[in-house]
């Protein structure tokens, strides 16, 4: 199957603090570094990195090149990626404390500036037997997603962040890969209960949409998959985490691949688990992710 991954790209810049600056604040950081990242290209490169055939569309600024090359280094197709000469690249700004863990600024950039044009081109020669991966990090997702439905494409969905104006998409995504917080805001957005517990909650997602498969991400208590009446849990691989900034966007790419390349959800979990695990102990967004042998070596499979 092949992958199109139709989402953001950003330049990172990553500054290494003692804690998470707070309002009215001035904090001095330790070092600044500059990463490639944006969700859709950590997500194009854990896709590729895991084993499928993929391809890239999205849109930089001049300044975002050297993203390109990010991508071409990963195996990944970036013909369908537009240069614009009148707007900057998308960009992050990342506080990253020594735990590891990180609060992002984001500027959409060029990743809003996405076209029905644009979409139709992309899309011209897609059909069954290929799938889209999409996040909320770029403009006109609605079009996307049902240009997408009406050629047959496999449509998965990361709702992050998570908006009011994505529940329409809802019902076109036939995977749902979602923390936490993003399912409360999602069950609240329909008008639903919202549990606390965990396996209630992945059970709620279950019941508000049965056609839809559902990976509910628990961070260091490790993931829930639900599909109809199907709970399957995972727990997640236990290391020293030097920076989580991609660990959701491996784990979603490798997820995918694993499902989309054939595998039962058990061992996509799996694979996906040790893949997320693996990239924690290492700083960077796409950087971090690490490569389909390196994790078949840890899972010993």
């Amino acid at each position: 199957m092949r992958a199109l991954c139709f989402g953001s790209l950003n330049i990172d810049y990553v500054y290494q603090v003692p804690h998470f600056v707070a309002g009215g604040e001035t904090l001095a950081a330790g070092s600044l570094s500059r990463f490639s990242g944006g969700k859709g290209l950590n997500q194009s490169v854990a896709l590729a990195r895991a084993g499928l055939e993929v391809r890239h569309a999205g849109a930089v600024g001049r300044d975002g090149l050297f993203l390109l090359e990010e991508l071409r280094a990963a195996g990944v197709d970036t013909g369908h990626v537009e240069v614009l000469e009148d707007v900057p690249t998308g960009h992050a700004v990342i506080q990253r404390t020594p735990s590891g863990e990180n609060c992002i600024l984001l500027y959409g950039g060029a990743n809003r500036r996405i076209t029905p044009a644009q979409i139709d081109r992309v899309l011209a020669d897609c059909g069954p037997g290929d799938a889209l991966i999409l996040q909320n990090e770029i403009s006109r997702l609605p079009y996307l997603a049902e240009r997408a439905r009406e050629r047959g494409m496999t449509v998965a969905l990361n709702p992050s962040p998570m908006e009011e104006g994505l529940l329409p998409l809802l019902p076109l995504a036939d995977y749902l890969l979602l923390n936490e917080v993003e399912a409360a805001q999602l069950l609240a957005g329909l008008g639903r209960p919202v549990p606390e517990a965990e396996e209630p909650l992945a059970a709620a997602l279950a019941e508000a949409l049965p056609s839809t498969a559902v990976l509910l991400t628990l961070g260091s208590r490790g993931s829930l998959f639900t599909q109809g009446a199907r709970l399957l849990r995972q727990a997640a691989v236990s290391v020293r985490a030097v920076d989580t900034t991609a660990a959701g966007d491996t784990y979603t790419g490798f997820f995918l691949a694993g499902v989309l390349g054939g595998r039962e959800a058990e061992w996509a979990m799996r694979y996906a688990a040790t893949a997320a695990a693996i990239a924690v102990t290492r700083p960077g967004a796409a950087p971090s992710i690490p490569s389909r042998q390196e994790v078949l070596a840890e899972m010993k499979d």
